[in-house]
């Protein structure tokens, strides 16, 4: 009778472990899913030169690998379960190893399904791929960090910069506190910079003053009912929507009051 008690008594205990061991397991999947998740949130992370729009690129992209394998200097790798982005896909990180603009663009070419566009490093019609076109991302200056805005010259950006003077120009300014000497502020063009990460790479602070952003994070869009009257490109987008809009006004007579104040002052 006592074996029996010791034997159920065993049984009961197995039982528990295993039930304790599944509960176990099931929240260490909820929470490894939950950082995942977490760590897939993040909307910040630097493709490849051609890459097409983010939200393509995911559904594009096979995690083949064969860009990465193409980078010559090893600048790109393939995303893990910890990145902040898509596992298997490929991105930078322009701090640790930056993009050095390879003038043929080995990385692009190997692509199998167009999420890396070599129609987008193309200058009109020609064949000929220029890495100058390339939007990978785009530096931004954190002023309070920057030494250069102290007044201590630096130009380590600028210096490093595979289009200097476009991409990365230095402005000169009176140092008001000192009333001797100059400030040397390196500006960025958004026209130019192509988000290589050479200036990040090279910024002496201990954390980058300098650094990559994807594009969409920091451009901004004006919304297609801005009209500039000065552009000729928005005057005939303007013209075009007058055709179409049937309920569209004559306006003509209207008066600009931003740009045009002349009715305003006049006597009568």
């Amino acid at each position: 009778m006592i074996k029996d008690d010791d034997a159920m008594a065993t049984r009961r205990e197995a039982v528990k472990n295993v039930v304790k061991g599944i509960g176990y397991f099931s929240l260490g999947g909820l929470a490894w899913g939950g950082m995942i998740k977490e760590s897939k949130s993040v909307d910040y992370v630097l493709r490849p030169p051609g890459a097409i729009l983010e939200k393509d690129f995911v559904k594009a992209c096979i995690k083949c690998g064969l860009c990465v394998n193409a980078c010559p200097y090893d600048t790109l790798d393939l995303a893990t379960l910890e990145s902040s982005t898509v596992t298997g896909t490929p991105y930078f990180k322009a701090r640790e190893v930056p993009c050095y603009m390879c003038t043929d663009v080995p990385c692009v070419p190997p692509c199998p399904t167009g999420a890396l566009d070599i129609s987008l490093l193309r200058e009109n019609d020609s064949q000929e791929m220029d890495i100058n076109k390339a939007q990978m991302g785009l530096a931004v200056i954190n002023k309070e960090t920057c030494v250069a805005f102290w007044g201590i010259q630096c130009d380590a950006c600028y210096r490093a910069c595979p289009l200097m003077e476009d991409a990365i120009s230095i402005k000169t300014e009176r140092n008001e506190r000192t009333g001797k000497h100059a400030y040397l502020i390196p500006e960025v063009s958004a026209d130019a910079c192509t988000g290589c990460g050479l200036c990040e790479h090279a910024c002496i602070t201990e954390l980058p003053a300098i650094k990559v952003f994807p594009r969409t994070m920091v451009m901004g869009k004006e919304g297609s009912h801005y009209i500039k009257g000065w552009d000729a490109d928005d005057e005939k987008r303007l013209n075009d929507l007058k055709k179409v809009d049937k309920y569209s006004q004559d306006n003509s007579d209207a008066i600009d009051y931003l740009n045009n104040n002349d009715d305003l002052f006049t006597d009568d």
